[in-house]
């Protein structure tokens, strides 16, 4: 099989040429975070869901508003609360007395970006609805099966702090996002630059300089990146590596780890390295594309033991020691 590398890099050349558009704009409401910006358009074009852990105030919701002004799409959302029903998502049924019938009203789901605010403060029944929308790209109110608009993407945020009152994400929920970030603090420069910026009159605001159909071509192009069958089975070794550690000279990790990651790992990480390659504007993965969104993938993934949580390891401990250890081609 003959693959044009020159082609699909001259195509890839072509159809990224507004990410520095995108991270421009967002870059005038946004100081620093350009992990979470970055990370944010891989899931838009990788067509992965993410979910983001941070402590408040680190701008997460605002990033989320400017990146959707940047690309001209409808955005939602959606703070979730103990008493939040299934239906103040999806929708429902409204009975019309007038005409004796029942009309549909769609929820707030019906959106391209959704952000998921403290996903973790709403009930089991709640946050399986949204799940459903986000596996299914559809929503089925009544006997009426709706598609969801295209592009479409959650975001979902919680609070690693406060975990009191809450319903925490079953694993088999959590292996639905493609990306878990994990968002810091800015440094020393980057807060004083937030301070004077939205302390100002006029606050700085993101303008539309994509449209939702580049977003589309974009995807179609991000599956279209090379990767060497000695890339994939990089992929496949690191992903192993979680199930069998002892097999990849990792024996101090097999009591460590309770369960592996499953074959979404392999599927999102191939695609998050693609995407990663095309904001790169490259049109081929590289092990470096591998190793730099591997913890994103895989830190919601690796499910540890009692014996590494007693001896104060953390998932993302574990995942590093795998990046590290298994050779990369």
């Amino acid at each position: 099989m003959n693959i044009d590398i020159q082609a699909i890099q001259a195509k890839i050349e072509r159809e990224s040429a507004f990410v520095e558009k995108i991270t421009a704009e967002v870059g005038k409401v946004i100081v620093g975070q350009n992990y979470m910006i970055e990370r944010l358009l891989i899931g838009l074009l990788a067509d992965g869901h993410i979910l983001l852990e941070g402590v408040p105030g680190l701008a997460k919701t605002m990033t989320v508003k400017a990146l959707s002004a940047a690309i001209k799409t409808q955005f939602q959302r959606i703070q979730f609360t103990p008493d939040l029903l299934p239906a103040d998502i999806v929708g429902t049924m409204i009975y019309d007395q007038k005409n004796g019938s029942f009309s549909t009203k769609k929820g707030p789901i019906f959106s391209n970006l959704v952000l998921a605010d403290e996903i973790n403060r709403s009930p089991a029944k709640v946050q399986s609805a949204l799940l459903e929308a986000m596996q299914e790209r559809q929503v089925t109110i009544g006997d009426t099966t709706f598609p969801l608009p295209a592009p479409f993407l959650v975001l979902a945020t919680q609070n690693p702090i406060e975990q009191e009152g809450t319903y925490p994400l079953p694993e088999a929920q959590v292996d639905r996002f493609m990306l878990k970030l994990s968002v810091g603090y800015p440094d020393r420069n980057e807060e004083l630059e937030i301070m004077r910026r939205m302390t100002r009159v006029d606050l700085p605001q993101a303008s539309a300089v994509v449209s939702p159909q580049e977003i589309i071509n974009a995807r179609r192009a991000v599956h279209e990146v090379y990767i060497d069958p000695k890339i994939e089975n990089y992929i496949v070794d690191i992903v192993f590596a979680t199930r069998k550690p002892k097999e990849y000279g990792l024996d101090e990790l097999a009591d460590l780890i309770a369960y592996g990651a499953s074959p979404r790992a392999s599927i999102y990480l191939s695609m998050a390295s693609k995407a990663h390659a095309f904001l790169s504007r490259r049109g081929y993965v590289t092990p470096e594309d591998i190793r730099s969104i591997a913890m994103d993938v895989l830190r919601h993934r690796v499910i540890i033991t009692y014996e590494a949580e007693a001896e104060e390891i953390s998932a993302e401990d574990v995942v590093r020691k795998i990046i590290n250890k298994v050779e990369v081609p």
